[in-house]
């Protein structure tokens, strides 16, 4: 996934509620997508940071040498550190309606 794409702020914005529940009817819902994406966006972030230390050949559990640490090494942390949190994304994202979700059929019909 492209963060870099995605175009919000680093800061919580306060949002009008109402606007909330237009796509699905209910701001339950609502939240619940949000909560369910912005989960996806920092697992993926956290996959891609992994494999990026992994590059660097740092074992996290041994707990590395900080003297080993190199430029490179914290300008990783700090791109990692500006980005928006994902919660950010994931309220954008559905604001632009960009997130696909999908009711559940109920049992009963």
């Amino acid at each position: 996934m492209d963060y870099k794409r995605i175009k919000t702020d680093t800061n919580a914005v306060t949002r009008d509620i109402t606007h909330f529940d237009e796509q699905t009817g209910n701001i339950y819902e609502s939240v619940a997508i949000l909560a369910k994406r912005a989960n996806q966006i920092a697992m993926d972030m956290k996959e891609e940071l992994n494999q990026k230390i992994e590059e660097f050949g740092i074992n996290r559990d041994a707990g590395g040498d900080e003297q080993s640490e190199n430029k490179e090494q914290i300008d990783l942390v700090r791109h990692y550190e500006m980005l928006p949190k994902p919660t950010l994304m994931a309220v954008q994202e559905f604001m632009n309606h960009e997130i696909y979700f999908r009711e559940e059929e109920q049992e009963n019909q």
